[in-house]
């Protein structure tokens, strides 16, 4: 995505903000982000995204998305639920949902029906730019919450990240370059996600990710974001003490997505 597709994304988000602002206010947000009114198919609590990352090996987080801006329809007919349960049964570490609904045709809802299947931790995957969208996730059930560093300066960023952290959202950072990268380090707590797309070619380069995560603290967790198709782009990545991967495309237009989950984790054909 180039910066001015970036910012006309941004201008529907905040137009559709606004408009939900209005149906529903942000005391009845706040009320339905209160952990007692949050429903998982585990319980109430969301379940932790940085304790799956750290779990032995590599992760996958298996992602639903219903449209590319590029591609047009990626799975006509998707069954959010359906998905979601394959992922788990699978074995993915966590699932991401993209929520944005004018170019990438998700919802809420489809978070919301994503939560009600699964014990594993679920992103909330938007375009992130007002404490209003985080009480929507934490009242959805998400457990984690991306926050895109090309949208946001160092200040907005850290200040959605504590906002983030008082609900009990997770925060997975995303960061295109070394710029981006210094900022999202500010927050100590956040799993750093590095997308491998360039926003200016669109080119998908996995040394991206490569050279990064060099400049990163040993301790802290990474996601490897945008390219990963094969077994060997997730070995490749996991030599380099990448702790775990997001796939999209890949999976929700393969044939049979827990299948293609298995491989990449190394467990399949």
């Amino acid at each position: 995505m180039s910066g001015s597709f970036l910012g006309s994304i941004v201008k529907d988000v905040e137009r559709r903000l606004e408009q939900r602002k209005r149906e529903v206010p942000l005391t009845e947000a706040s009320k339905a982000a209160d952990p007692a009114a949050t429903v998982r198919a585990a319980g109430s609590a969301p379940v932790s995204l940085r304790q799956a990352l750290a779990a032995p090996g590599m992760s996958v987080i298996a992602e639903v998305k219903r449209w590319s801006p590029s591609r047009g329809a990626l799975r006509p007919g998707l069954n959010v639920q359906e998905m979601a349960a394959s992922y788990q049964e699978a074995g993915a570490a966590a699932i991401s949902v993209l929520t944005e609904e004018d170019h990438f045709r998700g919802s809420l809802q489809d978070l919301v029906r994503a939560v009600e299947v699964t014990r594993l931790p679920v992103l909330r995957k938007d375009f992130i730019v007002d404490e209003y969208q985080l009480l929507e996730a934490r009242g959805a059930g998400a457990s984690a919450v991306l926050l895109i560093l090309a949208l946001l300066d160092g200040d907005r960023y850290r200040e959605l990240a504590r906002a983030a952290r008082r609900l009990n959202l997770e925060v997975l950072a995303e960061v295109h370059g070394e710029r981006e990268l210094e900022q999202a380090l500010t927050v100590e707590e956040a799993v750093i996600g590095i997308n491998n797309r360039n926003l200016s070619t669109f080119q998908v380069d996995l040394n991206t990710t490569l050279r990064l995560k060099k400049a990163l603290p040993e301790d802290r967790l990474v996601v490897s974001e945008s390219g990963v198709r094969t077994r060997g782009d997730v070995r490749h990545l996991e030599a380099s003490g990448v702790d775990g991967v997001l796939v999209g495309e890949r999976l929700v237009t393969s044939e049979n997505p827990g299948e293609t989950v298995r491989y990449l984790r190394g467990d399949g054909r």
